[in-house]
């Protein structure tokens, strides 16, 4: 049966998150599918992964045999990110901006899962693996918007998931979640609802089709 790796990174619970609340749709939808699949879940804001330090980096361009104790310790805590990557058969992860730009646990676990000559380069491990990120936004970064300039979300996974390590990506992006909570915004919340909405039912129908396509 197929295996989802599913990770969430927002700082807050399903009930306050978009992010969150979008990628438990996508999974619902996709253990409809697979009932008896594999999850393989992590919560970086609950159990964040370790920061790349400089063991763990050296160590993944060095030979096994020359790794010191630190440097094994440090790389077997990345291959356990790398080979729950690779043996995954779809990705969801959640990816709200904070300041622009993505959570910074988000970030530690790309720092880790990237090995060049493995993960990414010439010829990825993983190449070829669907993933769908949930790229929730306070406001909206659209092109033709004001803040298009600013969004170095669906930039940066771009250029890492589907340039660098050559993933199959997809983007779900709710966007305005702030307008609820911001006064100054009051008057878009028709659009946040109905972004919001359009996200739910993309992360429904990408799941289902995803695990259709799958177990073809």
């Amino acid at each position: 049966m197929a295996t989802l790796l599913h990770i969430d990174s927002s700082v807050f619970p399903t009930a306050a998150s978009s992010s969150r609340a979008v990628t438990e749709a996508f999974r619902a939808a996709w253990q409809e599918q697979h009932p008896e699949g594999t999850v393989i879940y992590r919560d970086l804001s609950a159990e964040p992964v370790p920061h790349l330090n400089a063991d763990a980096h050296t160590a993944g361009f060095a030979d096994p045999s020359d790794h010191t104790p630190e440097q094994a310790a440090a790389f077997a805590a990345r291959l356990r990110l790398i080979e729950e990557l690779e043996g995954a058969d779809a990705v969801l992860i959640g990816a709200p901006m904070y300041n622009f730009t993505i959570p910074s646990t988000l970030k530690a676990w790309l720092d880790n899962v990237i090995l060049f000559g493995r993960t990414a380069g010439e010829t990825p491990s993983a190449k070829g693996t669907p993933i769908t990120v949930v790229a929730s936004r306070g406001g909206s970064y659209a092109p033709g918007t004001p803040r298009e300039g600013f969004e170095y979300v669906q930039n940066y996974l771009r250029a890492v998931f589907a340039d660098s390590m050559g993933l199959d990506l997809d983007f779900i992006v709710p966007e305005l979640t702030m307008a609820p909570h911001n006064p100054a915004m009051t008057e878009l919340i028709p659009l946040f609802e109905s972004s919001r909405e359009q996200a739910l039912q993309a992360a429904d129908s990408k799941a289902k089709s995803l695990a259709e396509r799958l177990a073809a």
